[in-house]
Parts: C-alpha cells; sequence; structure tokens
C-alpha cells in the first residue's frame, strides 16, 4: 500500500509523508467550501439519524479503513512481545501508590480482596476484548469494535473517551515519574517542580513529565520492534523489584496485622476496589496492536490473558504482604511500601522500590504511547478526526502524526496539572468503555443484520437494557444503603432474569472462528454488572467532570465529527460502477 498523487496522464509520483493542505486534514464534502458546510449543517438531523444507525462490517474495519493510513504497519510482534507488553502496560504507579492509600483510608488488610475483586472485573473486559482482537485484527481496538456492533454514535462516544483516557492517563502517569524520581534524588517534595501563583491543582509546572513523554514518544515513533526490546529489558528489571518486595515482605511478615481484616466493612472493599481498578489500566492498548502481531489468533490469547492472569497474581501477593508487613493504620499513603521497610530496619529497601516504581511507569508510558497511537489511528481512518492523523510512516512503519497528537496533549497537561486532578475522570471513562464493550460482544453473538429477525432484536434490546438498568440499581443502592438488602432483593434477580432471557429465547447468530468467551452470555453480563458496580463507587465530582467532557465531545460532533464521518461512509458507498467510467475511456488522470 502506497501513497501515490497524480501528475499527469502517465507520470505518477509519491506523496510525501509531511505534508498540510486543507485536502489532508478536510478532504471531505461536506468542508470544501462555507456553502457546502452550511449546507451539511442544514442536515443535521437527517445525518444523525443515518449515523445513528448505521453499523460497520469486519472486512471494511480490516480492509477498506486501512488504505486509509496509506502505508501499512509492520507485522513484527509475537505472543512473547505482547505478554511483555501487556506486564509493561499495566504495572506502573498504581500497585506502589493506590495499594497503601486504600488500605490505610478505605480497606485495611482486606485490601487484597480489592484487587481480588477489580482484578475479576479486568479479566472479564480482557475475554472481551481477546474474542474481538482475533475476529477483527486491526488498529482500532474498542473503537472498531463498538463501530461494528453498536453503530458510528456508540463509537464516537467511546472514541471521545479513549482520547481522553489516553491524553490523561499519559500525563497523569508522567507527573507521578516526577514525584519518584524526586524520591529517588531523596529531595523534598515538589523540590524539582516550578511554583507559579496559578490556581491550586495547576500552579505547580512539570517539565520533567513532559521531557519523560517526549523521550518515549520518539522511542515509539521509530520502530515497533525496539519499543518492544526495550520494553522487555525495562520490565525484566521491574520484575526483579516486584519478586524483592513479596518475597522480603512475607519474609518480615506479621500475621497479626490482619486482625481487624475488615476495619471499614464490606463496603470500604468496593470503594477500594474502584480505585485499585487503575492499577490495572492498560491492557486495551495490547489489542490495538493485533494488526502488527504475526499470527493475531494465537498471539493475542497468549498475551492478553496470560499477562493479565500473572498481573492479578502479582497484585495480590504485593497488597497481601504489605499488609503484613504494617498495621493498615500506619501505611503511609504516598509511599507504603518504601516506608514499610523502612519501619523494618531497611531503609535502603525504599531507593530500590522507588527504582522500581520508575520502571514500571517508564514501560506504562511507552506501551501507552505505541496503544494510544493506534487508536488514534484508527479513529482518523474513520475521519471522526482529521485523516492527516491516520497516515502511517512509510520507512518506521509507524503512525508518527497520531503519536504526536498523543504525546503534545498529554505533554500540555502533565505540565500544568495535579495527579489528584486527573485520575478520578480517567476510572469513570475506563469503565464506561469496558462496559461498552461487553454490551457490543452480546449484540455481535446474537444479532447479525438482514439474517436475526426483528421480534429477536426487539428482545435482546429489552434484556440488554434489563442488564443495564438493573446494574446501575444494585450501584445506586450500594452508594446510597450499602447495609441494606431489600433493593438488592429486587435488582439482582432483574440481572439474572434479563441474562437467563437472553440465554434461553434467543439463539446465537454468530460463533467465533478460533476462540470466545465462554459461558455467553453470563461472563459478558457479569462484566457490565461489574463495571457499572465499579463506576457507582466513585465520587459524584468524577462523573460531573465525566460529564462536562461528554458535552464537549457531542459538540464536537455536531459540528465536525458527524459530517465527516457521513461525507466519508457515503464516499464508500458509491456504486462500483462510477469507478470505473473512467477507466473504460483510458483516463488515468481529472
Amino acid at each position: 500500500m502506497g501513497s501515490m498523487g497524480e501528475v499527469g496522464d502517465d507520470e505518477i509520483q509519491p506523496r510525501g509523508y509531511w505534508r498540510w493542505s486543507k485536502q489532508d486534514f478536510l478532504p471531505e464534502e461536506s468542508f470544501k467550501n462555507w456553502d457546502s458546510y452550511r449546507s451539511a449543517l442544514s442536515q443535521t438531523c437527517f445525518r444523525f439519524k443515518d449515523r445513528l444507525t448505521s453499523r460497520s462490517e469486519d472486512a471494511n474495519e480490516i480492509g477498506e479503513m486501512r488504505k486509509q493510513s496509506e502505508n501499512d504497519m509492520k507485522r513484527c510482534l509475537t505472543w512473547w512481545d505482547l505478554t511483555w507488553f501487556g506486564f509493561g502496560s499495566v504495572i506502573g504507579a498504581g500497585i506502589f501508590v493506590l495499594t497503601g492509600q486504600e488500605a490505610h483510608n478505605h480497606a485495611g488488610p482486606a485490601i487484597v480482596l480489592s484487587y481480588v475483586a477489580s482484578g475479576v472485573s479486568a479479566l472479564l473486559s480482557v475475554f472481551c476484548y481477546t474474542e474481538f482482537a482475533i475476529e477483527i485484527p486491526v488498529a482500532g481496538g474498542s473503537f472498531a469494535y463498538l463501530r461494528i456492533e453498536l453503530g458510528d454514535f456508540a463509537a464516537f462516544i467511546t472514541a471521545g473517551n479513549i482520547l481522553l483516557e489516553s491524553i490523561v492517563g499519559s500525563a497523569a502517569v508522567a507527573r507521578a515519574w516526577t514525584s519518584y524520581f524526586t524520591n529517588l534524588l531523596n529531595r523534598p517534595k515538589n523540590s524539582l517542580r516550578i511554583h507559579t501563583n496559578l490556581t491550586e491543582g495547576y500552579n505547580l509546572l512539570d517539565p520533567i513529565a513532559v521531557a519523560v513523554l517526549a523521550i518515549v514518544a520518539t522511542l515509539a515513533m521509530i520502530s515497533t520492534r525496539k519499543t518492544s526490546v526495550f520494553n522487555w529489558i525495562a520490565s525484566a528489571i521491574n520484575t526483579v523489584v516486584i519478586l524483592f518486595v513479596i518475597i522480603a515482605g512475607f519474609a518480615n511478615a506479621d500475621p497479626s496485622n490482619l486482625t481487624p481484616f475488615l476495619p471499614y466493612g464490606a463496603k470500604g472493599i468496593f470503594q477500594a476496589a474502584a480505585i485499585v481498578y487503575f492499577a490495572y489500566g492498560g491492557f486495551d492498548n495490547i489489542a490495538t496492536m493485533a494488526e502488527e502481531t504475526k499470527n493475531p489468533s494465537r498471539d493475542i490469547p497468549l498475551g492478553l490473558l496470560g499477562s493479565m492472569s500473572i498481573v492479578t497474581v502479582i497484585y495480590c501477593l504485593m497488597a497481601l504482604s504489605l499488609s503484613m508487613m504494617q498495621d493498615y493504620r500506619d501505611i503511609d499513603t504516598q509511599a507504603a511500601y518504601s516506608v514499610a521497610f523502612q519501619s523494618l530496619g531497611m531503609k535502603w529497601a525504599k531507593y530500590l522500590v522507588a527504582l522500581g516504581a520508575l520502571k514500571g511507569m517508564t514501560t506504562v508510558l511507552l506501551v501507552g504511547a505505541l496503544g494510544q497511537a493506534r487508536y488514534v489511528t484508527h479513529i482518523a481512518r474513520a475521519h471522526m478526526i482529521p485523516p492527516w492523523f491516520a497516515l502511517v510512516h512509510p520507512k518506521t512503519g509507524t503512525p508518527i502524526n497520531a503519536t504526536l497528537l498523543i504525546t503534545i496533549s498529554s505533554g500540555l497537561i502533565a505540565f500544568f496539572s495535579g495527579l489528584d486532578v486527573l485520575t478520578s475522570l480517567l476510572s469513570v471513562s475506563t469503565l464506561f468503555i469496558f462496559m461498552m464493550m461487553a454490551v457490543a460482544l452480546l449484540v455481535r453473538r446474537y444479532y447479525v443484520t438482514g439474517v436475526t429477525p426483528t421480534i429477536n432484536l426487539l428482545k435482546l434490546v429489552i434484556f440488554l437494557l434489563i442488564i443495564v438498568a438493573s446494574s446501575t440499581g444494585t450501584s445506586a443502592y450500594w452508594g446510597l444503603n450499602p447495609n441494606g438488602w431489600v433493593g438488592y432483593a429486587i435488582t439482582v434477580p432483574l440481572w439474572f432474569l434479563g441474562t437467563a432471557g437472553i440465554a434461553v429465547f434467543l439463539p446465537q447468530q454468530k460463533t467465533p472462528k478460533v476462540w470466545g468467551v465462554p459461558l455467553v452470555p453470563w461472563l459478558p453480563s457479569l462484566s457490565i454488572a461489574t463495571n457499572l458496580f465499579l463506576m457507582g463507587s466513585l465520587g459524584s465530582e468524577a462523573f460531573i467532570r465525566f460529564g462536562v467532557c461528554t458535552i464537549l465531545m457531542l459538540v464536537y460532533y455536531v459540528f465536525f465529527g458527524l459530517h465527516a464521518t457521513y461525507d466519508m461512509a457515503h464516499q464508500q458507498q458509491k456504486p462500483e460502477s462510477l469507478k470505473f467510467d473512467d477507466g473504460e475511456t483510458g483516463k488515468t488522470g481529472p
């Protein structure tokens, strides 16, 4: 696949990668001139209805959409690369920072159960991602999957949250990198940041975070294969640190620290689970690398399921070792493991822990730079953002423009915004996307356009609404009355009936060719319930920010995304006969 431009009737000249014309950013008919744009706006309602009901197809996402990048990404990854990418993308600041914070404030020694709960929820989502990534091996990940199953508009809302998660998540980790680097140098907190008179939360400028983002993005743009090798090395070093923490922790354990095991009750476990879920984030980046995987049907299940199973066990062991080293009331909320080892007379260990956290955060940023850029690439292929960001460089085989978009945006936010401002918003976006993925999997299994009878489609919609509504009700009742039971007596049976309705009354319309989620519809339905439950455990401030961001996304969609995707879709639907008219006359130019 190449990028060609016509110069004359017989002379064809390749187009360069670095180009900046209006055609590269706004090639759609709606943006040809102001009259075209006004005409497009006048058709907004009609176009919205068209996009709301339209669904893409597997073949379109795998074949036609990739042509928008003009060059192919290089297939250079195996299951071994994906496993280490999974390991590197997940284990970062979360386990070192959030474990102590949530053990002290919400869960106590039962923090290990919080990691079990969030780990089970994450694994349910991994099942869904794995089936989709095998069937649809493209760079778009969840965006491409939802575009096929739930339609263009649902995919756009997800795309907005993916971009938000990518940009904010990278900024949050980069800020945390600076904090741990400061600790490693044994300097006062925030001493490496620039102090200003700006508003609280935005007054500590962080040039180091920006520099780290720039370095990892440069490596990601140079070569996917070289990035994988670097990730192996960094993750191997991080593994040594993690093994030390676990072994040294249990060697110095005091079982009496596990009493009382549930000081804050069951509510504390799930409050902590919603927060520590952030430590599991990042595995979805692996699905975006399917387009660069040599054998997706074999490598993706091994890479995704293998890495996440190992990570879940590691997290539980690390949380348990911390709880046994120190009484939960004495655990430090900022540097839990460092302070715990220091209390045991192992002051030197804090430097090893800080080094491990730095290595972990570096790989999280590195794999994030790869995965997030591939999300952006496929979103741009659909013209939801300018298609210039879809271009793949002919020499490196990487989406440099998309990587620059994420890096520059993340760098600006990381330079100004504090970590606490970022993390709550990130958790809502992540859980929302994972919930949508489970819904999409059920739609994929039970609905095929032109095949499924209308009555079965109606039943599926009703059962899905029951599942989502009952799961939302369970979450809301937990937040309002965690010690009650009457609400659960209503919502849980409703969830069961909704899921059983799909299992009993609807035949599966599509069977996975290679590997599929087991126990459908029960596991995807459980994934919907757990993700909504964890969302409900977050504070109201996170939902306010999520709502504001969603409104901004909708404004963008109405004035740009809707018209660009409408033009793109209907351009692809032009009759094939029109494409051959010029060929029959022997013309090669306009």
